[in-house]
């Protein structure tokens, strides 16, 4: 839209756009015109957006709308098409023809037959479906809205605890893009992650997580996140404990990050299962005797001693505020312990902590850190590697 509307007013410096050609809403010009049932034309997206938002009206006539239906104007659209070509040698791009949004209908036909694949057991017929449905969501977000809201997830979950119960690794490829598909679906639905959370489900996970190339540990950390962020995380934990890895593999996705959303979804991941256990849990165990103490510390603040770099440390954050307030409250959970505390002033955390307050924080965030700061005071003076005078405080 920023695109559109940018074009709009380098098209006004040098020639007028005909106003039938324009958006009523937006003003910018139509990609996608299509008519309401008032007889007004808008660009789809614009519309769309209008009547999603709860409005009832024609925005134009504010006529009460009898239907949503929303009818494609393809003489306007050829019209315009003609007008760009014509004016190209001042700049003017051809629109493209719009694909025709996905209906749900042809959702909910698909969504069918890969059932019917699934119950037979036919992987390729299913990774033919599955891709389908990539593909249907890859060419707009009202593609994947709709295929969002005719339960698409819980068939997907079910296919996929079906392929991983039979065999995960015969059935891989498969496996991945349906992960694929998934990572952008949330929520999942309860049905959706209870077929998820199985064991079968989660050694997949787990196994790709490890073994996966970069876009499949995405996938499969994006859907672990979902899983676990649930009223049920406390029985995903407790399945998670029979499988080997899962700590290993969390661990090194914020160690040697692959991208910020894995790196926020590693740690909400971690969050949720320390959450979900007692502090003397094997699965907090794993993590502390990993070193996730350090990890997570590096991972709040990047800087080092330089009062240069601490006057710039908000350009040194990792990944966000929300992944910054999550290491933040997953440090708070691991410090019951006074070997934990111990290890966190041995490798810097009161330091970092101070710097996350000096450039400011959310107000759950600061309340933790002053209770972490509280905690690890008791041990300035009983252990090395505690705040340097230098750092000016």
């Amino acid at each position: 839209m920023k695109n559109s509307h940018r074009l709009c007013e380098d098209l006004d410096a040098e020639i007028n756009v005909p106003t039938h050609f324009r958006c009523p809403i937006s003003l910018d010009l139509m990609k996608d015109p299509v008519t309401l049932c008032t007889g007004i034309t808008y660009d789809r997206e614009n519309i769309e957006r209008w009547i999603e938002a709860g409005n009832e009206t024609c925005p134009f006539t504010k006529q009460v709308l009898e239907t949503f239906d929303l009818i494609p104007n393809h003489i306007l659209r050829r019209m315009i098409q003609d007008w760009c070509v014509q004016n190209r040698s001042l700049g003017v791009e051809r629109i493209p023809t719009p694909r025709i949004p996905v209906s749900q209908c042809e959702v909910s036909e698909v969504c069918s037959r890969i059932v019917g694949a699934t119950r037979r057991g036919d992987g390729k017929k299913c990774g033919e479906l599955v891709r389908k449905i990539k593909n249907w969501g890859k060419e707009s977000e009202r593609n994947k809205r709709c295929i969002m809201e005719n339960g698409t997830a819980c068939i997907l979950s079910a296919s996929f605890e079906s392929f991983a119960r039979d065999s995960f690794e015969k059935h891989i490829n498969l496996l991945v893009e349906i992960l694929s598909v998934l990572s952008w679906m949330s929520p999942l639905g309860k049905e959706g992650r209870s077929k998820l959370g199985t064991e079968s489900s989660l050694r997949c996970i787990i196994w790709l997580l490890r073994n996966g190339d970069l876009s499949g540990r995405q996938s499969a950390v994006l859907v672990l996140k979902e899983i676990l962020h649930s009223d049920e995380r406390r029985i995903i934990t407790n399945t998670l404990r029979a499988i080997e890895g899962v700590v290993e593999a969390l661990f090194f996705l914020i160690k040697e990050p692959i991208s910020p959303t894995a790196t926020k979804a590693s740690l909400m991941a971690i969050y949720c299962m320390i959450s979900s256990t007692t502090k003397n849990d094997m699965i907090t165990s794993r993590f502390l005797e990993m070193g996730l103490v350090g990890v997570i510390v590096e991972a709040i603040v990047e800087a080092d001693k330089s009062v240069c770099e601490k006057a710039l440390v908000r350009k040194v954050l990792r990944v966000s505020e929300w992944a910054t307030e999550l290491s933040v409250s997953i440090l708070w959970k691991l410090c019951d312990e006074e070997s934990v505390r111990i290890e966190a002033i041995q490798v810097g955390t009161f330091k970092k902590l101070l710097v996350i307050l000096q450039v400011g924080c959310g107000e759950s965030t600061k309340e933790k850190v002053k209770e972490l700061l509280k905690l690890l005071n008791v041990y300035n003076n009983r252990v090395d590697c505690c705040v340097d005078s230098s750092m000016g405080f």
